[in-house]
């Protein structure tokens, strides 16, 4: 992991200047935030491939659906509560329903939205994307993972979701070596002891979480699920069956998301113990990004302490 830090939504906001370049069917829309989700870049060197449909953010899905049907390749972009909650019904009527390729790249997801407060920080979008029959849910790691993700998102027909954020967070990735493939998790740390499945700005702290583990002799294996649906149900039994515990870590309530996800996957192939990082049953608050991870205990030290409940659990078995 390398000390650069750079925000997921900003590499999304490049990214999508190189896939304008290269197809002219690309196509981006907003809804009156472009200078937040970084749509903007795309603004200024293609404004006739822009739109700005203002608050409208079930208008913005409704435009996108049909750019969509006429043939082009529309990027939706607003913060992730407007994009999945004030227009659900749009989404799930005229984008999943008849199944139309529109790529929905939300914003400011999870609790580091910070000082915004609690109406625009979600905590049920995955849960409610990765409900819709045949959407595709990815949360990427870092700004090189955002950059893959984004163009292989291009590349799929269908429609999909991606889960972006506000703050800069550590570059895990090198960009030369890196292979994105959609549906498939990849291991970063080996371990014989616990698995640790971790999804967003959650993979650098599972990364943490294994350091300080490793040094009181906790041998925990690392991996990074960035496709929540369709998920990799083989390498998650795979490692379930290598370790016997399982951590969950995620910046999303823990009902719905990533843990629910790999809780369905093992509890129908291979029952482990098993615990969940998240967020509880509750709403946000406003507050310092920072300092709301560590209230809402997402960090490697719940990690960490998720790792040895598990483990607590197992000897008991």
């Amino acid at each position: 992991m390398r000390k650069e830090k750079m925000a997921t939504r900003d590499a999304y906001g490049k990214t999508l200047i190189e896939l304008g370049r290269q197809n002219r069917d690309i196509v981006v829309l907003d809804a009156d935030l472009s200078k937040s989700t970084r749509t903007e870049y795309f603004a200024k060197e293609f404004p006739e491939r822009f739109f700005n449909v203002g608050i409208a953010e079930q208008n913005l899905m409704g435009i996108a659906a049909g750019l969509a049907a006429s043939g082009k390749i529309p990027f939706a972009s607003t913060f992730a509560v407007f994009a999945t909650g004030r227009a659900y019904d749009q989404v799930r009527n005229t984008i999943a329903y008849p199944g139309l390729n529109v790529k929905i790249a939300a914003s400011h997801a999870g609790i580091t939205v910070g000082e915004d407060g609690a109406s625009h920080q979600t905590f049920e979008d995955i849960s409610l994307m990765r409900g819709l029959p045949g959407m595709t849910v990815i949360v990427p790691a870092d700004a090189v993972e955002t950059r893959f993700a984004v163009k292989k998102a291009a590349e799929v027909k269908g429609p999909v979701y991606i889960r972006l954020g506000r703050p800069k967070v550590p570059v895990i990735f090198d960009e030369t070596d890196y292979s994105f493939e959609l549906g498939k998790g990849i291991i970063l740390r080996e371990g014989k002891d616990a698995t640790i499945f971790a999804t967003g700005i959650m993979v650098s702290r599972a990364l943490e979480a294994a350091d300080v583990l490793a040094d009181k002799d906790v041998d925990v294996k690392v991996v990074n699920i960035h496709t929540i649906k369709p998920i990799d149900e083989d390498l998650i039994i795979r490692c379930a069956k290598q370790t016997g515990a399982v951590v969950t870590a995620e910046e999303h309530s823990i009902i719905g998301g990533l843990g629910s996800a790999v809780s369905e996957v093992l509890a129908e192939n291979y029952p482990v113990v098993i615990k969940r990082i998240g967020i509880q049953d509750e709403f946000g608050m406003s507050g310092d990004a920072g300092e709301l991870l560590v209230h809402y205990k997402l960090t490697s030290k719940d990690i960490v302490e998720g790792v040895e409940s598990c483990l607590k659990m197992k000897k008991a078995l």
